[in-house]
C-alpha cells in the first residue's frame, strides 16, 4: 500500500480503537542518498516507496507500479513491450524512444541514469531486484540538475547491512511471461557488507511476434563504520526487446469519403510490421564515500563510469517506396505515363523500387562522472553544498538495407545481396559542470524557508556524417542560473501549508542540434543533416498545497501546479516537405491538481489519488505531427496526455496470513496526434475527432504467508479485458488490410489512419516467494 503522507495507524482492540504514532518520514531533498528532512518541512509533495510496498503491489515491474499506483503518472505504451514505455507525470515525459522530449530526470544511488545521447532513460537497466526505495519529486527542483523540467526519480539500492538474507522470487503468467529475482546480502560485527541481486525475466509477449527478454546483475560490497562508509557497486544488463509500436485502427477512405475499421478492430494483437528489436548492453561501476565530522557534518564523494551499447533493427516500408506512393498514388494512364503528370516515375521504375528497408542503428557511450557533496544540521539550518562533473563521448551510426516484405505476415526479410549501406552518424563528446548549494531555515519552529540554486555549464562537440560525407565540428555551449525558494507553515491540528517556485533548464540533445536547420530536413529517427544552435529549454514551476495528518490514521494532501516551458523544443513540419526539424517554438504550459486521501484502520487500509491535469500549447507555429502539419495555437491541447486520472488501492488483510487487495486505475481520453485542431489530414475540410476513449482498469491481488520463510500470490490484471488504447497518432497507411499500395499496378493512395497504442488485455500471474 502506497502512502503519500505516512503519519499513523490503527489498531482496532476490544475495548475500541488504539491510535499509535509512527516515527517522522525522512527524505533526503537531493539526489545522493544521505540525511534526511522531516517530509513536512519540504516545500513540495513527495512520493515515497519502499520495497515492500514495490514487492506487495505484484507490479510486472518499476514502470507498471509508478504507472498504476503513483497519483499524476500517466503510461504511453507506444512499444508494447513492458520494458519501453514511455512515463509522464505531470505532462513530462521519461522515455527509451530516440528523440522524444525528456523532462524527467532519473538517478540511481546518485548516478544520472539519462543516457547523453537523447537523455533517454533505458528502464530494463534499472536493477529491480536490489531497489531498496523510489521517490517521485515534483517540479522544476534544480538540486536534481539538467532535465529536471517536471519533476525527478530518485532509486536507491539495498546493501548487506539493510537486507540481509537469501531472497527469491520466481512468477509464471499469461504468454509465457516468466521471471526469477534473486539475493543475497550478509554483513558483520566489523561493519563489512554484501549485496548481489539479480533478475531474469523472458515472454512471448501478448501481441504476435513480441517476445522479450532480460538478464541484470547488480554487485555491491563495503564497510560502515561509525565515522565513514564506502561502498563499490558494479551493474550488468543484456536485454533484447521487441516493441512491435502502434497499430492502424480506423481509416478515412479518400476515394469515398468514408470510414473504415483497420487492423486493430480486426485483432489487437497483429503487428503493423516486423522486425522491431532493440538490445541493450550496459556496464557500469560506482564508488560511493562517506565521511562524518561528527553528528552535524558530512562529506560524501561519488564516482561512476559507464559503457553502453545499444543496437535496434527495425523493417519499413522504404522511405523511397514512401515517396513514389505520395507522388504517384493516382496511378497511371493506358501508356504508363502518370495520371498527375508529375511524379517522374515510369510504371517499370516504379515496379523496380524495393518495397521494404532494414533500418539499423548503432549507439556506443562512455561515460564517468564525480560528485562531491557536503552536508550539514546546525542549529536552525540544515543544507546541503556540492559539485558535479559529467562528460561522455557519443557514437551514433544508422545503415540501410533494401528488403523486400511478406506481406502475409507483415515481416520484412532482406534481399540476398542487398547491400548496407551508411545513411548518417554523429561523433562526439559532453561535458558538464555544475555547483549547487540548498539550505531549509527554521525561521521559527512552526516556520521552515528552503532555498536552493543551481548553476550548470554545459559544452558540446559533435561531428555530422551522411552519406556525402561528414561536416565541420559544431560546439554548442550553455550556462544556466536556476534558483528555488519554498515555504511551509505549520499550522497546528496536523495541518502543514507549503509553497515553493522554483526554475531548472535543459540544453538541446544531440539528436536535436543535428536535425535544426528548415533547409536541411530529416526524418526522425533516421537522419541528421544539420547542426545549428538551439536555444536551452527553462521551466519556471510554481506548487502550492496543503497535509493533513488526521485521527484515526487518515491523511489528506492536496496541491496545485503550474509549469511553464520557455523556448520549448518541438519537431517541426519543413517548408514543402514530408519531413521536418528541431526547433524552439516559444512557450508550452502543464498545470492542475493533485489530491490524495488514505487511511489504515485495523486490517483495511486504503489509498484515493486523483490528478487533474491541462497541458498545453502557448504559442502559434506549425508543428509537424505524424504526416500532417498543426497550426499551433494558445490553449491547443497537448497530445498523449489524459485530463483526468485517478488512483485507487484496497489492502484488506483477511487474517494474519492472508492479503486480498484490489486497484484500479480510471483516465480520462486524450488528445490523437495530428488531430489536437480537431482535423485529420491537411488537404480535407474535414472535421473529425480521433481522441482515444477513457478507460477503468481493475486489478484483483492476493498473497496467503503461512510463514516468515514462504509466500504465494496470484494476480489478475485488467480483471475484465478491458480494450484500451494508451496513446494515439495519424498517419497514412501503406498496408491497408495487410495489402501494400502499389500504385504502378493499379489506382490507389495512403489512406489516412488513426494508429494506436493498444493496451494489454487479461493477464493471469503466480509466484512464490522465499526468505531465509
Amino acid at each position: 500500500m502506497l502512502w503519500l503522507v505516512f503519519a499513523g495507524s490503527m489498531a482496532i482492540a476490544a475495548d475500541g480503537p488504539q491510535v499509535t504514532t509512527l516515527p517522522t518520514v525522512l527524505v533526503s531533498p537531493s539526489f545522493i542518498p544521505g540525511p534526511g528532512i522531516d517530509q513536512n518541512h519540504l516545500p513540495y509533495q513527495v512520493q515515497q516507496v519502499d520495497a515492500s510496498t514495490l514487492k506487495d503491489s505484484q507490479a510486472t515491474n518499476v514502470v507498471g507500479y509508478l504507472s498504476g499506483s503513483l497519483t499524476g503518472v500517466n503510461i504511453n505504451d507506444l512499444q508494447g513491450s513492458p520494458f519501453q514505455s514511455d512515463i509522464t507525470f505531470h505532462g513530462y515525459r521519461a522515455s527509451p524512444t530516440l528523440g522524444a522530449g525528456q523532462g524527467l530526470s532519473v538517478y540511481l544511488d546518485g548516478v544520472r541514469m539519462n543516457e547523453p545521447f537523447g537523455d533517454i532513460i533505458s528502464w530494463d537497466v534499472l536493477p529491480e531486484a536490489a531497489i531498496e526505495s523510489l521517490t517521485l519529486m515534483p517540479g522544476a527542483n534544480p538540486l536534481f540538475g539538467l532535465n529536471t523540467l517536471g519533476g525527478a526519480l530518485v532509486f536507491t539500492t539495498k546493501s548487506g547491512l539493510t537486507s540481509p538474507g537469501f531472497d527469491a522470487d520466481v512468477s509464471y503468467g499469461s504468454y509465457a511471461r516468466r521471471r526469477v529475482d534473486l539475493s543475497y546480502g550478509v554483513s558483520n560485527a566489523q561493519g563489512w557488507h554484501f549485496f548481489g541481486a539479480g533478475t531474469w525475466f523472458d515472454e512471448n509477449g501478448w501481441r504476435k511476434q513480441a517476445d522479450g527478454h532480460l538478464g541484470n546483475v547488480y554487485l555491491k560490497a563495503g564497510r560502515h563504520t561509525e565515522a565513514n562508509d564506502w561502498d563499490v557497486s558494479l551493474l550488468a544488463v543484456d536485454s533484447k526487446l521487441v516493441g512491435n509500436g502502434l497499430l492502424p485502427a480506423q481509416r478515412f477512405e479518400d476515394d469515398t469519403a468514408t470510414f473504415a475499421d483497420g487492423l486493430y478492430e480486426i485483432n489487437r494483437r497483429n503487428i503493423y510490421t516486423a522486425p522491431d528489436v532493440t538490445r541493450n548492453r550496459v556496464n557500469q561501476l560506482s564508488t560511493h564515500f562517506t565521511h562524518r565530522f561528527g553528528d552535524e557534518i558530512a562529506l560524501t564523494a561519488l564516482a561512476y563510469a559507464r559503457h553502453s551499447r545499444r543496437d535496434i533493427v527495425t523493417g519499413d516500408v522504404s522511405d523511397d517506396y514512401e515517396d513514389y506512393v505520395d507522388d504517384c498514388g493516382s496511378g497511371f494512364d493506358a501508356s504508363g505515363a502518370p495520371m498527375d503528370g508529375g511524379c517522374g516515375y515510369t510504371r517499370s521504375q516504379g515496379a523496380a523500387l524495393a518495397d521494404s528497408v532494414f533500418n539499423t542503428t548503432h549507439t556506443r557511450q562512455n561515460g564517468e562522472g564525480a560528485v562531491l557533496n557536503l552536508t550539514g544540521n546546525q542549529g536552525v539550518h540544515q543544507w546541503i553544498i556540492g559539485t558535479t562533473f559529467d562528460r561522455c563521448t557519443v557514437s551514433y551510426s544508422q545503415y540501410d538495407e533494401d528488403a523486400a516484405l511478406d506481406e502475409t505476415n507483415r515481416v520484412v526479410y532482406p534481399i540476398p545481396g542487398a547491400e548496407r549501406t551508411f545513411f548518417s552518424g554523429v561523433g562526439g563528446g559532453t561535458r558538464a559542470w555544475s555547483m549547487f548549494a540548498s539550505d531549509t531555515w527554521a525561521v521559527a519552529p512552526t516556520t521552515h524557508i528552503t532555498g536552493s540554486a543551481r548553476w550548470n555549464a554545459v559544452h558540446q562537440d559533435n561531428t555530422l556524417s551522411t552519406d556525402d560525407g561528414s561536416q565541420p565540428t559544431a560546439s554548442h555551449g550553455y550556462t544556466k542560473f536556476d534558483p528555488a525558494l519554498g515555504l511551509t507553515q505549520d499550522l497546528g491540528h496536523d495541518i502543514t501549508l507549503f509553497a515553493n517556485a522554483s526554475q531548472s533548464n535543459r540544453t538541446p540533445t544531440v539528436i536535436e542540434l543535428g536535425c535544426a536547420d528548415p533547409d536541411e530536413p530529416c526524418r526522425l529517427p533516421t537522419g541528421l543533416q544539420a547542426d545549428p544552435d538551439l536555444k536551452q529549454v527553462v521551466t519556471r514551476a510554481y506548487e502550492a498545497g496543503a497535509r493533513w495528518h488526521g485521527g484515526v490514521g487518515m491523511t489528506l494532501s492536496g496541491e496545485i501546479y503550474r509549469t511553464d516551458n520557455r523556448n520549448d523544443i518541438l519537431f517541426l513540419r519543413a517548408p514543402q516537405s514530408q519531413q521536418g526539424y528541431f526547433a524552439n517554438v516559444g512557450k508550452t504550459r502543464s498545470q492542475g491538481m493533485d489530491l490524495d486521501l488514505g487511511q489504515h484502520v485495523g486490517r483495511l487500509s486504503w489509498h484515493l489519488g486523483y490528478s487533474l491535469l491541462l497541458a498545453t500549447y502557448q504559442s502559434s507555429g506549425s508543428l509537424q505531427a505524424g504526416e500532417r502539419t498543426i497550426d499551433l495555437r494558445p490553449g491547443m491541447r497537448i497530445a498523449g496526455l489524459p485530463r483526468h486520472s485517478g488512483k485507487l488501492t484496497i489492502d484488506w488483510q483477511a487474517t494474519p496470513a492472508w492479503n486480498i487487495g484490489a486497484d484500479m486505475q480510471v483516465y480520462s481520453g486524450t488528445v490523437t496526434s495530428g488531430n489536437e485542431d480537431g482535423r485529420i489530414d491537411d488537404d480535407l475540410t474535414l472535421r473529425q475527432d480521433w481522441s482515444t476513449a477513457g478507460y477503468a482498469l481493475v486489478d484483483l491481488r492476493t498473497a496467503y504467508r503461512p510463514n516468515d520463510t514462504w509466500e504465494f500470490y496470484f494476480k489478475v490484471s485488467n480483471l475484465f479485458g478491458r480494450h484500451y488504447e494508451s496513446y494515439a497518432q495519424i498517419a497514412d497507411d501503406d498496408l491497408p488490410d495487410g495489402q501494400l499500395i502499389k500504385p504502378q499496378i493499379a489506382l490507389g493512395e495512403a489512406p489516412t489512419t488513426r494508429f494506436v497504442a493498444p493496451g494489454a488485455p487479461r493477464l493471469l500471474s503466480a509466484g512464490v516467494r522465499l526468505h531465509f
